[in-house]
């Protein structure tokens, strides 16, 4: 006898009852708006801390880790894909991260441990858009208005005016043309940021290079599992399940795509920002290379007007970021407080539905003001959060699902590297809450200036 089908263990998320799946997950894209939603997810201006990263761990551990993570969240996200479409064809659709794992895993608590990691990733990277988007505003702000009066927390209330009308815009899908911008306007501010560093570099006012790491082994480990937690933040995106529920079914061979055109705007992006910052800055990288093209003290490095146009392409990037990371919040809102059955845009679920988007942005911007340091927090987000999400549960929910043999090379890939990132994992979360002591002193809540 055959092995008995699943029992879909979430019969009350009904799909035709289920406001979250009709609304906010609606299924209607195309493999190309899967790459335009994943590129937004994951090349974003944290790209822009690359040469930082190097700082920590030198030209050859640098490519290397940047290689391995890349490869190894690719296979991690393929993984996953293939445990969607095989939950599918057996007649359990999954769009959910969390009722992914616990299916595979049989697991009521992995349910709710995979919504606490969401939900601290998707705000916290909600909180960051608008702190690093008022940013931006500032910064043009201050070279056309050099003695202006406006404050840090004004552009933020800016920033999340627009992020409150933007917000409303009402499923996933609909962003797929937000989301194609946000791809080209990555490869944009990269080509800018690229040939800025190229000029600093080959200027008479280039700065001095050296590449030599700290002196002290304690320190060199410390900063170099620093760095490997911001790369796993970088790569990581924690919504592959949300993104892949967007596509019109069947998902088979949609999704692959959708990741290759994403990790091809990787390739093109993270490579160039990483060697061109650090070839220019070495050890003196700043954590946003901006920042190091543009210094406190003593002229631009590169031409002004380059600069702020990069500024402007990742201050309307961000806007983007803030919105592919709101949907998990937003879907667990309207499975609560809509009714399938009144429509989309009817009074008794547009009413709703505006409120509570709204009352979301206000308390990521309160929160943006509150603690202007968040890009420190960078790190601490890839070890406790990413690295779990995005390298270790793919790979066991894959050994769940297709029970490869113990002995094979799948089964064995899979584990080293579900051990190996754990453990990493555990490092970079020591090594970062680390750095945030270190740094405590700067830390100021409600600063009119971004730290870290």
């Amino acid at each position: 006898m055959g092995e008995r089908p699943r029992v879909d263990p979430f019969p009350e998320n009904s799909r035709e009852e289920d406001a979250g799946a009709v609304f906010v997950l609606q299924s209607k894209g195309q493999w190309w708006h899967a790459g335009f939603h994943l590129t937004t997810a994951i090349v974003g201006p944290t790209i822009l801390a690359l040469p930082f990263v190097f700082r920590g761990l030198g030209w050859g551990l640098g490519f290397f880790c940047l290689t391995v993570m890349g490869v190894v969240t690719f296979y991690s996200y393929y993984l996953m894909t293939k445990v969607l479409q095989h939950c599918e064809k057996e007649g359990r659709r999954h769009i959910r991260f969390r009722e992914l794992a616990a299916d595979v895993l049989g697991s009521g608590w992995m349910f709710y441990f995979v919504i606490f990691i969401q939900t601290a990733i998707n705000t916290g990277i909600g909180i960051g858009a608008i702190l690093l988007a008022a940013e931006c505003l500032e910064i043009v702000y201050s070279n056309l208005v050099p003695n202006g009066s406006l404050k840090l927390y004004e552009f933020i209330a800016m920033v999340t005016l627009a992020m409150i009308v933007l917000s409303q815009l009402p499923t996933f899908h609909s962003l797929r043309h937000i989301n194609l911008g946000s791809l080209l306007l990555s490869l944009g501010y990269t080509s800018l940021v690229v040939a800025a560093c190229i000029y600093a570099g080959t200027s008479k006012n280039a700065p001095a290079r050296e590449y030599s790491l700290e002196t002290s082994k304690l320190h060199r480990v410390f900063n170099a599992f620093t760095s490997i937690s911001i790369i796993a933040a970088i790569f990581g995106n924690g919504i592959l399940p949300e993104i892949q529920a967007t596509l019109a079914p069947p998902t088979t061979g949609k999704m692959v795509k959708g990741l290759l055109m994403c990790y091809s705007v990787i390739f093109i992006t993270f490579y160039s920002a990483a060697v061109s910052g650090y070839w220019v800055f070495g050890n003196k990288a700043s954590s946003n290379i901006l920042k190091s093209l543009l210094p406190d003290e003593g002229p631009s490095l590169a031409p002004t007007w380059v600069l702020g146009l990069a500024v402007i392409f990742v201050l309307l990037q961000l806007l983007a970021i803030g919105l592919v990371y709101s949907q998990v919040a937003y879907e667990i809102m309207e499975k609560k407080s809509a009714d399938v059955k009144q429509g989309m845009f009817s009074r008794r679920n547009l009413i709703p539905r505006l409120i509570l988007r709204t009352l979301y942005m206000i308390f990521c911007g309160f929160f943006a003001a509150m603690l202007p340091f968040f890009g420190d927090i960078n790190a601490v987000v890839g070890a406790i959060g990413f690295i779990p999400l995005d390298f270790v549960l793919p790979m066991l929910l894959y050994n769940m699902t297709y029970k490869p043999p113990r002995t094979s090379l799948t089964y064995l890939i899979n584990v080293s590297i579900m051990i190996i990132f754990t453990g990493t994992g555990i490092m970079g979360a020591f090594s970062s809450v680390r750095q945030l002591v270190v740094d405590a002193n700067k830390f100021k809540l409600f600063s009119s200036e971004v730290v870290g």
